[in-house]
């Protein structure tokens, strides 16, 4: 078995929404220290649905594909819905990911998150 799945390495080689959103609402960052990834979420919400989201990801292939597959999870989608995102649910989109990289869903859980609070602080909701 190969240690990654197709999805990952397509995430990975062809990652999705990367970039910066100027006019962004939202924006959230999370590192690890231990493993040295880091990522910046940009949110742009408008009546309450994630109307553009992107992501700079500076770490490994699982990092970005995180990032890249967590970014089309919650692109069109409410609010709320992005509030469920789990890092358990970014793996499963992705087929898998080996037990010693799942640090990198949960930094794509953690940045949505973290953009999702500073919407909320934002416009005071």
């Amino acid at each position: 078995m190969a240690l990654y799945s197709e999805k990952v390495m397509d995430h990975f080689r062809n990652p999705r929404n990367v970039g910066v959103i100027e006019d962004a609402n939202g924006i959230g960052e999370v590192g690890n220290a231990k493993c040295g990834d880091i990522m910046k979420m940009y949110l742009k919400i408008e009546d309450d649905i994630i109307k553009d989201v992107k992501f700079e990801t500076f770490g490994c292939g699982s990092a970005i594909a995180s990032s890249s597959m967590a970014t089309e999870l919650i692109k069109g989608k409410p609010v709320a819905d992005a509030m469920k995102l789990t890092n358990e649910a970014v793996a499963e989109a992705l087929d898998g990911l080996p037990d010693y990289k799942m640090h990198c869903s949960v930094l794509a859980e953690e940045a949505i998150k973290n953009a999702l609070d500073d919407y909320h602080k934002r416009t005071g909701q």
